[in-house]
């Protein structure tokens, strides 16, 4: 089953449970992908967007909660901060296992001696190659500090 179709039947669940944080959240990532589906005509690419395009999308959701849940930690609002933590937990069960640090270590690993990057200057095929391969579950701004380490020593 797609991406599209699990948050769809999610959302029908939630909606006959009365789960409103889940039916709100749901409805916000149903929304979201269809914008992205509509900027993705207008740009000449592929509407529907395909899986890839989708947890992209999930990912960015996922991120934005993140860090407003740390905003709203340093502002003293807590109740808010767990508001944000709830969706953002929502939206991680739709996306890949995250991979753990020694998965990322190895992964930045194959991706270096797949590409045959050996200097700084190779990092965006290496970067890209990553994000081909572990589209969602890699986080990409550990692997980037990761192998711009490996290739600087």
């Amino acid at each position: 089953m797609d991406l599209r179709t699990r948050i769809g039947e999610a959302l029908k669940e939630a909606m006959r449970s009365k789960d409103a944080l889940r039916v709100g959240v749901l409805r916000m990532a149903g929304a979201a992908i269809k914008d992205r589906d509509i900027a993705a005509r207008g740009e000449g690419q592929p509407s529907p967007v395909p899986e890839d395009g989708v947890i992209a999308v999930l990912a960015k959701m996922v991120r934005q909660r993140q860090e407003s849940a740390r905003a709203y930690d340093e502002a003293g609002r807590a109740d808010l901060a767990e508001r944000e933590r709830a969706e953002a937990a929502v939206l991680e069960a739709f996306l890949p296992r995250a991979l753990s640090e020694a998965e990322t270590e190895a992964a930045v690993e194959a991706a270096i001696a797949e590409t045959g990057a050996t200097a700084v200057k190779d990092m965006g095929r290496v970067m890209a190659a990553l994000k081909a391969r572990h589209a969602g579950a890699i986080d990409m701004g550990r692997a980037g500090a990761l192998v711009k380490a490996r290739l600087s020593a």
